[in-house]
C-alpha cells in the first residue's frame, strides 16, 4: 500500500502575516506545497491529505485540487475548534487553534495506511520524502501496539542539523531532539527564541538535530493521540492559547514505550519562511535548484 501525505496548512502564519502556503516562490509561481507534494509523488506517495481551516476552504481548493489532478489523489480535512474527543467542547472566547496534535487527529478517518506528516510552510527536499517512503514502505516497519501489548509502533522522523535551520530575520522556536546511538528518538525538547548568535553558547550547538514536523506514522498514532489530546483538554482546555503540539504527542509515546522514532537524518536542505524578510532567500534557493537540474521549471 503506497503511503500518504498528509499536510497540515491549518495555520495562518502570523509573524509573516498571510497565507504562506499559497505565497508563490518557485520560478514559476510555485508554492511550497507545490514543492512537497511533487517530491511526494516521485517518491511514491498515493494520496495527499491536506488539513486546512473552513475559512479559507474555497480559496485553497481552487489554487491546489485542479493542479494535481491526475497526479496524486487529494484529499481535505477541516481543523475547527469544536472538533474534539467525546465529552469535551472548546472554552468560551477561544480563537486559537489547537495546535499540529489536534490538526493530525482530524485527519484519523481520512488515513488507513502508513503515512507522513508536515507543515504546509517549509522545503523539506526530495531527500526527506526518499527516506520517508522508504521506510514507510518497508513490511518490517509496519508494526502496531495493541491493546495486548505488542511491540510498539515504528515511526520515524526526518532531522536537520539546528544551524541549517535558523532565520537571519528574527527568532524561531525548534524542537532539539536527544538520539540514541542507535538512532532511535529519546525526547523532543521544545526551544523557543533561537537566533544564529546563540549557537556556541551554552547548550545550544550547530550540529545538534532538529524536529521540523516531518514525521512518517502508522495509524498505530491515532490511539494514543485520542488518549493524549483527551488528557490535554481536562488539564489545559479552559486556557485561551494552550496548543497541543505533535512533538509532544511524539515524545510521550516515547516515554511510555508505545513507539519507536527512528531519526532520518537529512541529506538535503531545509529552508522555511517564518519572518516575511526570510522570502527571498527561499526564492533564490529554489531558483537555484531548479538551474541545477533538482527539480523543472515549472511542477504542475
Amino acid at each position: 500500500m503506497a503511503p500518504s501525505l498528509l499536510v497540515l496548512a491549518a495555520g495562518m502564519g502570523s509573524r509573516y502575516g498571510g497565507l504562506k502556503q499559497l505565497d508563490p516562490v518557485g520560478p514559476s509561481g510555485e508554492t511550497m506545497l507545490d514543492y512537497a507534494v511533487f517530491d511526494a509523488v516521485r517518491a511514491g506517495f498515493g494520496k495527499v491529505v491536506f488539513v486546512i481551516r473552513r475559512d479559507f476552504e474555497p480559496a485553497f481548493k481552487e489554487r491546489v485540487a485542479a493542479k494535481y489532478a491526475g497526479r496524486i489523489g487529494v484529499d481535505y480535512v477541516c481543523q475547527s475548534l469544536d472538533a474534539l474527543p467525546s465529552g469535551h467542547v472548546p472554552a468560551a472566547g477561544r480563537v486559537k487553534p489547537w495546535g499540529t496534535g489536534h490538526a493530525v487527529w482530524c485527519a484519523r478517518d481520512a488515513i488507513n495506511e502508513p503515512f507522513a506528516a508536515i507543515g504546509a510552510d517549509d522545503f523539506f527536499g526530495r531527500d526527506a520524502f526518499s527516506q520517508l517512503a522508504c521506510f514507510l514502505s518497508r513490511p518490517g516497519e509496519q508494526r502496531s501496539r495493541s491493546s495486548g501489548g505488542a511491540a510498539p509502533a515504528a515511526f520515524a522522523m526526518v532531522g536537520y542539523r539546528l544551524d541549517r535551520t535558523l532565520s537571519e530575520h528574527g527568532t524561531v522556536s525548534r524542537g532539539i531532539c536527544t538520539v540514541g546511538e542507535n538512532g532511535l528518538l529519546e525526547a523532543i525538547a521544545e526551544r523557543t527564541a533561537i537566533d544564529p548568535s546563540q549557537l556556541g553558547r551554552g547548550d545550544l550547538r550547530g550540529d545538534q538535530i532538529v524536529s521540523m514536523n516531518c514525521f512518517g506514522f502508522t495509524p498505530a498514532l491515532f490511539g494514543s493521540l485520542d488518549g493524549q489530546l483527551s488528557a490535554f483538554l481536562d488539564a489545559r482546555g479552559a486556557e485561551p492559547a494552550a496548543e497541543f503540539y505533535l512533538p509532544a504527542v511524539v515524545s510521550t509515546m516515547i516515554a511510555r514505550g508505545e513507539a519507536t522514532v527512528r531519526v532520518l537524518p537529512s541529506g538535503g536542505e531545509w529552508f522555511g519562511i517564518t519572518h516575511r524578510d526570510d522570502r527571498p532567500r527561499v526564492v533564490a534557493a529554489l531558483a537555484a535548484l531548479v538551474a541545477g537540474g533538482e527539480y523543472p521549471d515549472r511542477l504542475f
